[in-house]
């Protein structure tokens, strides 16, 4: 007997609801061309590996929590004295989520963390790349509910960005609406 596969909320969302309203609003002929969710990148850079290099560690254990994947350490490609950064050093951590884990992330980000945020006022609408990716910063990792506040030895910040197929800002604006996205008016 073969067992069913897991279909996220967001996605089974997106076949029966947004795809049509997408499909009406633009004026799409063919299904190929409806913009989609292609990946989302978590990112926390680490600026306090240079003194110690174990808080890379803590880093990346603190983003396979909220991801649910395991990161990879970012290195410094070249040396910067200013900064006493050397060649190779760690730096920081980072995470591409695709399929049914980005649409968990996505889920969990929209309507757990996003509210837990201090005094938030909506997202950017403006934080659009020209081609239909979406890029933001959170100032405090632990607004996610995977961490447990007691047991973390230092707030950082990370940045998401957020792939779309989309070719142009207002599909992609488009698209991340119908998925709830808390844009500022």
């Amino acid at each position: 007997m073969a067992e069913t596969a897991y279909i996220p909320r967001l996605r089974t969302e997106y076949d029966t609801t947004i795809k049509a309203a997408l499909r009406e609003q633009f004026a799409y002929k063919n299904v190929m061309e409806l913009p989609r969710l292609d990946k989302i990148v978590l990112n926390m850079g680490v600026g306090e590996a240079v003194n110690d290099t174990k808080k890379v560690k803590s880093a990346a254990d603190q983003l396979e929590l909220i991801s649910g994947q395991k990161p990879v350490i970012t290195h410094a490609r070249k040396s910067i004295a200013g900064f006493k950064v050397r060649e190779g050093m760690p730096l920081g951590v980072k995470v591409t989520l695709r399929k049914t884990r980005m649409y968990e992330f996505l889920d969990r980000l929209v309507n757990i963390a996003l509210p837990r945020v201090r005094d938030f006022r909506g997202l950017n609408p403006n934080a659009f790349d020209g081609r239909g990716n979406y890029a933001m910063g959170i100032k405090e990792h632990i607004i996610f509910p995977e961490i447990n506040y007691d047991q973390i030895d230092q707030v950082w910040g990370m940045d998401i960005v957020i792939t779309t197929t989309a070719r142009t800002d207002d599909e992609a604006r488009a698209l991340l609406k119908a998925f709830n996205f808390p844009f500022r008016q």
